[in-house]
């Protein structure tokens, strides 16, 4: 039997994937999930955007600096100061990319580029040539391609390929196109593009209509050589390609596609676990290769026929994404080799250090909890990949209330080594309660925009797990202020809470500012 072909993983997590609302992360986050990126064995990271932010272009060229085993990949529009600044960041990367993007759909150039077709097709020939001259691997993707009329489409990617393309990416940016669509898209590329050969076709597919992975799929049976997608399907607005989705279904479904990937594919779900953890976006439990349920058979009919076979109900083995057979659980008997081993597998990389205050953090919640789970150790791991020192750091609560008054406070943190306290007697009830008093002990004041409870793991001692988002109160009215993220678990949830506000609250105080979103960059002339 003749081998499967290859197909290249381009995981864009890391620019597209935090794009998604909430999902930005700090430095430290990003080299933790490019790390793990190499572990999986993509094919290209895209880093980011270094135009974008300060902190965009930091990450990426400490990315490009550190990671080994990988393509690393810069995001830039078609001009020279976007394509300079991603060189920047790249240039000392063993193997860097320049993606270059133009959008090329006719709404686009009418309403966005204000530009025809000549001069759309100049600009894309001038970005790509500028790029080629300082990077020899060059990616362009005809922003919109979904939508963009397939003569056009063609002309486009014939240029960029004679100008030194050597992969093109036809991007279904809003998520519109249908799997007939996309096949007949890349056929058609493949049929009328001189030259075609010379460059990889890649598809990057969002998920609007629930169709990426599809979209995907139906591109690969077209002859695509490159799938571009994210971890956990992250990404603007509905997300995009799910990259477990779509590399199990290739991999399972090898006797169709005729293909595969790279892809270490048990090494799945701890990488999932890793970007869910790192973003505090959750997989749905239903969520397929990586969801609670995805490996789980309640139904009686089920479980007699796993029982006896249980391929008449898995077409996976749970093995062969990262999932074990059954739970490891831990307790306060277990010792810190048990501790790291599992952490290990659940995609954590730790440092002696991290490991002893892991270890430190294990001990207390196992005294207070009879078994731990996964999720309780994702939860305490997760804790040690925060780059920003706490300026105030919980110490504890006590409180008193009842639904006819107001409840009683006092906080307790340490700031600078000396711990401070403060008692209010204000609120609409004990949440509400602990915020006042972390405004009052810290002297910022906030507006909450979002909170979120939810249990990390099972059972009446589960810890909860708080995610807020604070409101800076700016002192010019005019102007919005910056939307800062907290997080805090506890099997106490008003202590969860207080962690989470005072989580956020630090970044308000050590001015941790959100990156901007480079989809919302306007067009340079």
């Amino acid at each position: 039997m003749a081998l499967p072909r290859i197909v290249r993983i381009f995981d864009t997590t890391l620019r597209d994937g935090e794009q998604s609302p909430g999902a930005s992360m700090n430095l430290t986050e990003k080299m933790e999930i490019a790390h793990a990126l190499v572990q999986l064995n993509v094919d290209v990271i895209e880093a980011g955007f270094p135009i974008a932010s300060p902190g965009d272009f930091e990450s990426v060229r400490a990315i490009a600096q550190t990671v080994r085993g990988a393509t690393v990949c810069g995001l830039a529009r078609c001009n020279d100061a976007d394509i300079d600044r991603a060189w920047e960041a790249l240039e000392h990367a063993p193997q860097p990319r320049i993606h270059l993007f133009l959008a090329t759909s006719s709404i686009h150039r009418e309403f966005k580029l204000r530009m025809n077709e000549d001069e759309v097709v100049a600009r894309a020939i001038a970005g790509v040539q500028r790029a080629r001259n300082l990077c020899g691997d060059i990616e362009f993707s005809p922003e919109d391609a979904a939508r963009t009329e397939i003569d056009f489409l063609c002309r486009v990617v014939e240029a960029v390929i004679d100008a030194g393309a050597t992969t093109v990416n036809i991007p279904d940016t809003v998520g519109y196109a249908t799997p007939l669509q996309m096949h007949h898209v890349i056929k058609s590329l493949r049929e009328r593009v001189r030259g075609i050969e010379r460059a990889v076709i890649s598809v990057h597919c969002h998920d609007d209509l629930g169709l990426a992975v599809a979209n995907s799929l139906a591109a690969v049976e077209a002859g695509a050589g490159q799938i571009e997608c994210t971890i956990n399907g992250l990404g603007e607005r509905a997300g995009n390609c799910s990259l477990e989705e779509v590399v199990m279904a290739l991999r399972t479904r090898s006797d169709y596609y005729a293909a595969d990937t790279r892809i270490v594919t048990q090494k799945l779900v701890p990488t999932s676990r890793l970007v869910a953890n790192i973003t505090s976006i959750q997989v749905p439990r239903n969520k397929a290769i990586v969801g609670r349920n995805a490996f789980a058979h309640e139904a009686g009919i089920h479980q007699d026929g796993m029982l006896k076979e249980r391929r008449t109900y898995e077409i996976m083995r749970p093995e062969d994404v990262g999932l074990d057979r059954t739970d490891l659980v831990l307790g306060k008997h277990s010792g810190r080799a048990a501790l790291a081993d599992r952490a290990k597998a659940l995609g954590y990389q730790l440092s002696p250090e991290q490991l002893q205050s892991l270890f430190e953090r294990f001990k207390a919640l196992a005294d207070r909890k009879k078994e731990i789970y996964d999720g309780d150790i994702a939860a305490l791991c997760e804790h040690q990949f925060s780059a920003l020192p706490e300026r105030f750091s919980f110490v504890g609560y006590e409180l008193s209330c009842a639904s006819d008054r107001p409840p009683r406070v006092t906080l307790r943190v340490l700031q600078g080594g000396e711990e401070k306290s403060v008692e209010i007697t204000a609120g609409d009830g004990p949440i509400d309660g602990i915020f006042l008093a972390i405004e009052k002990l810290t002297g910022i004041t906030t507006i909450c925009r979002d909170f979120r409870v939810q249990a990390v793991t099972v059972g009446k001692d589960a810890q909860a797990e708080v995610t807020v988002e604070l409101q800076e109160v700016c002192p010019d009215p005019t102007s919005n202020g910056h939307i800062h993220r907290g997080r805090g678990v506890s099997t106490d949830s008003l202590e969860a809470s207080a962690k989470a506000f005072l989580a956020a609250v630090n970044r308000v105080a050590l001015g941790s500012q959100p990156k901007l979103h480079p989809q919302r960059t306007e067009l340079e002339s």
